[in-house]
């Protein structure tokens, strides 16, 4: 059996080739994704832990958050624990840490590293172990900075040059004396490092006097446990924590795991949905070669041979195909996690030096994927062909499915559809995150639904596009009847390119529909003509706001400033606003109450106020970040959307009580309105810095925008690979078709039919399979965007379902050019059909 089931596979090499490419293809993005994800975390570990080498121990400031009535107070870290730390047995060196955010902007003004992984500290002395100058020397005074190696060459700065940078809002314009390595996690991810003498980051990030961190180096024979032990003796432990550098790099390990397994288990879910499609093909390639070798198999019982060695047989040949394309795919994928590592460069993403790495664990999921997924999409028909008895199948007797099986069939896909409908339809009756695990649970069943009933609903679509193929004559009429003779090889092939436009179709929907929503949740929220903020999300400092009041035509601002505070027990973020101006900037709807924000008066959102059980007259106690108490009154409760939330109070109240004001953002509005002039003379206000973000409601709309569009276009990147297994599996089924009918196609050559008769016929077949797909995947994707939708409209009250009826065009076109370019072989290859030797073929 094991030679007949060899001697099967190297017989039939063209026909298995799409699934061993189907197979493959899936395969490689599983590998590929494992490779590239482990490279890059091992990558950023090793680069991390460098980072550690020069701390032994660090000593950071005790967090005192949420112990009685106090928040947000912290142990201070200042110069005599620094001494003290110095001076610990088994200590050899400290260091004083401190650190913040500064943006840095090249020689055309625009931000470097995106913001987010800008960063600022000191330069400890003038030889800091932690950083060796590569050029030039140690920054010393206000006007003096040093910048990292990498962000040096990429902005093209060296030692003498001026740097535009900003710390929390002031714009400044230091010199460079020099440039430094680092082994900086943020750097190597495209960031920048900016490092000033210790008195003038202290100063620039509010620490005078004080560190952020003290790292501790230990002196030789002194463990960094030991050391610890030391540190917690001297130290006091009712404001200070101490962490070994070991365990910090462990930390900073793990944290990078849990980054990249993010990734990756997107990656992933993508690679599953490419192999679930391969399954259809796979499928479809063993029932056909099981059904064309019937009579072969019914030799093999008649001779002996068991249904269980006959299924045995077929799923060796299965195992077979599996491994070749998972070896193969698997080599693939070693290329394509090089390729995904290199295209990340090219996109200017940075990523720190280290080898490829090929796990033993990412060279057993491909084997065992690309082979599990082979046999089991294969054991079906192997099965079915065991349990035929000989004689039936010697005499074909078998061929068509029994009444029987099809009424079990489409009875089992109406209660899988009939389920999932029911379950996505009570799904969209829950609030928020509680109806995502049934809506997913529910779209799963609908999906298996639909698939066993394709077979029962590709005959009155492909009917419907009867009036059309009679355009076509004889080859459309023979197209049509050619779809329908096999209903369930015709409902494979579909069904593969339906899971890809379903799932297109849907975030399509998803994400027009969130757009219009928020474009709208924008308009009729905001008043304001501007809002300004950091480019980074980090807070503004207050004097933004000062500076915007006091420019010419400005005539109301308001800051949105977070503190945390304390009530009934519980942690709550007030939002401090400018009383007098906030009712002018905002157009929010009122429950009850009025809209008054000032001295002991505040405006509550619905949320927070059902929570509560505050109405308008409610009065509360909130304890402030210092630790006094005062008590609020509720003047009015607006409802509450995306943009704006929380409890307000007027800024006057709130300030006495903060020791770091920072506000979130800065709105305002003007008397002439939005203008590309008035825009540029606020950005002028500013000194022009490059963190600070000047926006009217057409720019944030413009930039959500182009995060829906960016994250479509990743995900129709992805999806792409499920399309291209698609077209795979309508090329396989087709051109085994054609081998099957080869008598047939014979005689209607015989009888008259030329070939481009023959070719026609090939291609309009496989474009009514193709766009049937295509049909029930968009109709799919509808359905499941606008459950999806009423899940989101639940928390989001401007959602409005959007549908791109351009955009279905074109994926209706997309399914209808994949159906032409997968005819194009198998239609030549039919009419290149010898008539006479195929008449005479079996």
């Amino acid at each position: 059996m094991f030679r007949t089931a060899l001697r099967n596979v190297l017989a039939h090499k063209a026909r298995l080739m799409m699934t061993v490419l189907a197979v493959m293809l899936g395969v490689a993005f599983v590998s590929g994704t494992l490779v590239f994800t482990n490279t890059i975390s091992d990558a950023y570990q090793k680069s991390s832990a460098k980072g550690f080498d020069q701390v032994d121990v660090a000593v950071r400031p005790e967090s005192q958050e949420d112990k009685g009535d106090t928040i947000g107070r912290t142990g201070k870290l200042t110069e005599p624990l620094l001494d003290k730390a110095a001076k610990a047995p088994g200590a050899a060196s400290a260091i004083g840490v401190v650190s913040g955010f500064t943006a840095v902007a090249d020689k055309d003004g625009k931000l470097i590293g995106g913001g987010f992984q800008s960063q600022g500290g000191n330069y400890w002395g003038d030889k800091d172990p932690r950083y060796p100058l590569k050029s030039g020397r140690a920054p010393h005074g206000a006007n003096e900075v040093a910048l990292d190696a990498e962000t040096a060459r990429r902005a093209g700065y060296k030692a003498g040059d001026t740097v535009r940078m900003s710390v929390d809002g002031p714009v400044l314009a230091p010199t460079v004396t020099g440039t430094f390595t680092t082994d900086d996690g943020n750097v190597a991810a495209g960031g920048s490092l900016t490092l000033f003498d210790t008195a003038t980051a202290q100063k620039l990030f509010d620490r005078v006097g004080e560190y952020d961190e003290i790292d501790v180096k230990a002196a030789a024979g002194t463990s960094q446990s030991a050391l610890r032990g030391a540190l917690d003796k001297v130290l006091p432990k009712d404001t200070t924590y101490t962490t070994t550098g070991r365990q910090l790099a462990d930390d900073q390990a793990e944290q990078i795991a849990t980054a990249t397994s993010g990734m990756r288990t997107g990656l992933l879910v993508f690679a599953g949905i490419a192999l679930f499609v391969g399954t259809f093909i796979i499928a479809n390639t063993f029932t056909m070669l099981v059904a064309q070798r019937t009579r072969e198999l019914a030799l093999l019982r008649a001779v002996g041979a068991s249904r269980r060695q006959v299924t045995r047989s077929v799923l060796l040949e299965a195992f077979l195909v599996g491994a070749v394309a998972a070896v193969t795919g698997l080599v693939a994928g070693i290329g394509i996690g090089a390729a995904m590592r290199s295209l990340m460069g090219s996109l200017g993403a940075t990523v720190p030096d280290g080898p490829l790495v090929i796990s033993p664990g990412t060279v057993a999921t491909a084997l065992l994927v690309g082979i599990v997924i082979t046999m089991l999409a294969a054991w079906l028909p192997g099965r079915r062909a065991a349990k035929i008895p000989p004689v039936a199948a010697m005499s074909s007797v078998h061929a068509k499915a029994t009444t029987k099986s099809l009424v079990v069939r489409n009875t089992i896909g109406a209660l899988f559809a009939g389920a999932g409908v029911a379950v996505v339809l009570y799904a969209t009756t829950m609030n928020g995150s509680d109806g995502q695990a049934p809506m997913g649970l529910g779209a799963v069943l609908l999906i298996i639904g639909v698939f066993v009933l394709t077979p029962l609903l590709s005959r009155p679509l492909i009917a419907a596009a009867a009036p059309l193929l009679r355009v076509f004559g004889i080859s459309g009429k023979l197209a049509r009847q050619n779809s329908v003779r096999n209903p369930r090889r015709t409902a494979a092939t579909a069904s593969a390119l339906m899971i890809g436009l379903t799932l297109i179709t849907g975030m399509t929907v998803m994400a027009g529909s969130l757009q219009k929503s928020i474009d709208k949740m924008a308009g009729s929220a905001i008043k304001a003509d501007y809002i300004v903020s950091m480019a980074n999300g980090n807070s503004l400092s207050p004097d933004v706001e000062k500076k915007l009041a006091n420019v010419d035509g400005v005539t109301d601002t308001s800051p949105l400033r977070n503190a945390p505070s304390r009530i009934d027990r519980t942690t709550e973020y007030l939002t401090g606003v400018n009383g007098d101006a906030i009712g002018k900037l905002t157009d929010l709807t009122v429950d009850s109450g009025a809209f008054k924000v000032g001295g002991t008066q505040v405006v509550v959102d619905d949320g927070t106020a059902k929570s509560h059980g505050w109405k308008a007259g409610s009065h509360f106690t909130v304890a402030y970040e210092d630790g006094r108490k005062q008590q609020l009154t509720v003047a009015g409760v607006y409802e509450s959307n995306e943009l704006i939330q929380g409890i307000m109070l007027d800024t006057a109240t709130l300030a006495p009580h903060e020791s770091d004001a920072a506000d979130m953002q800065v709105m305002l509005k003007t008397s002439g309105g939005t203008s590309d002039a008035v825009k540029d003379k606020l950005e002028k206000a500013l000194g022009d810095n490059p963190a600070i973000k000047v926006q009217d409601k057409k720019d944030l709309s413009n930039e959500i925008a182009k995060m829906f569009t960016l994250m479509l276009n990743m995900l129709y990147g992805l999806l792409a690979m499920a399309v291209v297994v698609a077209v795979l599996g309508v090329i396989n089924t087709l051109a085994m078709s054609v081998f099957e009918r080869s008598q047939e196609i014979g005689m209607l050559r015989a009888i008259g039919l030329d070939r481009k008769g023959i070719k026609r016929m090939v291609r309009l077949e496989s474009l009514v399979i193709s766009l049937f797909g295509g049909v029930l995947g968009i109709g799919l994707g509808v359905f499941f965007g606008w459950a999806a939708g009423e899940l989101l409209g639940s928390r989001m009250a401007t959602y409005e379902l959007v549908l791109p009826w351009a955009r279905m065009g074109v994926f209706l076109l997309l399914a209808a050019t994949v159906g032409v370019l997968a005819a194009l072989w198998p239609a030549r290859r039919a009419a290149r059909l010898n008539m006479l030797t195929a008449i005479k073929s079996e």
